[in-house]
């Protein structure tokens, strides 16, 4: 994923939830979200390329998103970050325990943060330092940078998500609504990740448009909306786009 929402005993009724995009390439092989047949329980997309996934939710009520983080010319890395989400959600380590072996580990796979989460609490990890963050109740923010890291798109979901809170608007289409949001901040409030202004233009907005990289149209391919209900079920609903940032599938998922 490029941009990660997760609220901890912030919104009634739902002891988590999470709210996300993932920006890839239009033409890499994915699977919609579903039950994955090889770790029944578990469901989420999946990458069919590296064989990872991004986002995913164990019946259990283990659940796992990771976000790559930008660094340009950054070393091929001997495994897939995305294996990290199937390999938590189908495990049975404690979040932390998990977070700080990944964060040992890190020089393995392809820079990343990892939030790793279950019943009774959540963690963040990162390939930058290694270190492992307790994350406590409230709404907390996650893109390509470090966590300490405030870039606009992560400001302005926190902010349109807490003020659909505040209007009690939590049903999932206005919160996937949330995501498809193309407005670009200014100039001056753009972060600085070595890959040129006008790409990082392109990249600020909570929704990126399709583009041109390398030949290939990049862009927002998946919103994704899972959370935890009172009464020990889950939901996960997935929204997808084509090269031309139309809708194009959706999966709604009662588990």
């Amino acid at each position: 994923m490029c941009l990660l929402l997760l609220a901890i005993d912030a919104v009634p009724g739902r002891p988590w939830l999470l709210l996300g995009n993932r920006d890839e390439f239009h033409a890499r092989p994915t699977a919609a979200a579903q039950e994955w047949s090889d770790a029944p329980g578990v469901f989420g997309g999946r990458d069919l390329q590296a064989g990872g996934s991004w986002l995913a939710v164990n019946r259990n009520g283990r659940y796992a998103a990771v976000t790559n983080v930008r660094q340009p010319g950054a070393p091929a890395a001997a495994r897939s970050r995305g294996a990290l989400i199937g390999e938590f959600v189908g495990g049975t380590r404690a979040p932390a325990a998990y977070a700080e072996t990944v964060g040992r580990e890190r020089a393995e796979y392809g820079p990343f943060n990892l939030v790793v989460g279950d019943a009774a609490g959540a963690c963040f990890v990162s390939s930058i330092d290694g270190a492992v963050r307790q994350l406590g109740t409230g709404i907390h923010a996650f893109s390509n940078g470090s966590l300490e890291d405030k870039w606009p798109k992560m400001r302005r979901l926190h902010e349109k998500f807490s003020a659909s809170l505040q209007a009690g608007k939590m049903e999932d289409e206005p919160l996937l609504d949330l995501l498809y949001d193309d407005t670009r901040p200014e100039d001056k409030d753009l972060p600085e990740t070595g890959i040129g202004i006008e790409f990082e233009r392109r990249l600020a907005s909570i929704f990126v448009m399709p583009m041109a990289v390398h030949g290939d149209a990049y862009g927002t391919r998946a919103s994704t909306l899972a959370y935890a209900r009172a009464d020990g079920s889950f939901v996960l609903h997935e929204r997808r786009f084509g090269a031309d940032a139309r809708a194009s599938g959706e999966s709604r998922l009662e588990f």
